[in-house]
């Protein structure tokens, strides 16, 4: 794909682990099945990364590199690492963001929780930084799947309400207050909660389908004692 602008695509990614990752699945799944389905759609959103072929894809991880479990999923060739530092969620995508746009490339920040976000939805947004300053994927709880920028923009991180259905139009108003232009396309879904789960499909689907079954065992069992 022709491009005038590199383009870096940045994962952040938390690491998962039982009791510390999609809290809000666990009563489906459990403490292990959440995280299990965490690595799995983190593993699949870093091979879809790789796959869209932008430019560097980063891994930028919390808690930082020395956790074991960074070393015990499957990783492609050629990915970069980095830590998200400290700060709420808006000060570490500010950072990450900002050392790229520093460097002169285009950036799309993605995350770990949408497996519906592919490689088309990916190049899509490579070729709308090409003619606007902002690029987004919303997802259908009201917030974003992809931010593309290649322009700083540090209202866009600031005092933003996370993980609130209100991170998908606040955002939209700051980029028109500043003055940029940017491109939207079609709303995905998020697996956040036990009732997003019916739109996984293929491998997750029946990973989370056992993990359930698992969670169900446990907890229909006749107490002991």
């Amino acid at each position: 794909m022709a491009r005038s602008q590199a383009c870096r695509t940045i994962l952040m990614a938390k690491a998962p682990l039982p009791g510390q990752v999609k809290t809000r699945l666990m009563p489906a799944l459990g403490p292990e099945g959440a995280a299990a389905l965490a690595a799995a759609m983190l593993e699949r959103a870093v091979a879809t990364a790789v796959a869209a072929d932008l430019g560097p894809v980063e891994l930028c991880v919390a808690p930082a590199l020395p956790l074991p479990i960074w070393h015990q999923l499957q990783w492609p060739p050629g990915l970069r690492w980095s830590a998200q530092g400290d700060g709420d969620l808006g000060a570490r995508m500010a950072r990450a963001a900002g050392r790229a746009l520093a460097e002169g490339e285009a950036v799309l920040l993605i995350g770990m929780d949408c497996p519906a976000l592919g490689v088309p939805q990916l190049r899509t947004a490579a070729v709308q930084l090409q003619s606007h300053e902002a690029a987004l994927v919303p997802t259908k709880d009201g917030g974003y799947a992809l931010l593309g920028l290649r322009r700083w923009q540090p209202s866009l991180f600031t005092a933003m309400p996370w993980s609130t259905p209100a991170v998908l139009p606040e955002t939209r108003r700051r980029l028109a207050a500043a003055g940029c232009s940017w491109q939207e396309q079609p709303p995905l879904v998020d697996i956040d909660t036990p009732d997003d789960l019916a739109s996984l499909e293929g491998d997750l689907r029946q990973l989370a389908d056992h993990w359930r079954r698992e969670a169900a065992g446990r907890g229909s069992g006749a107490p002991s004692g």
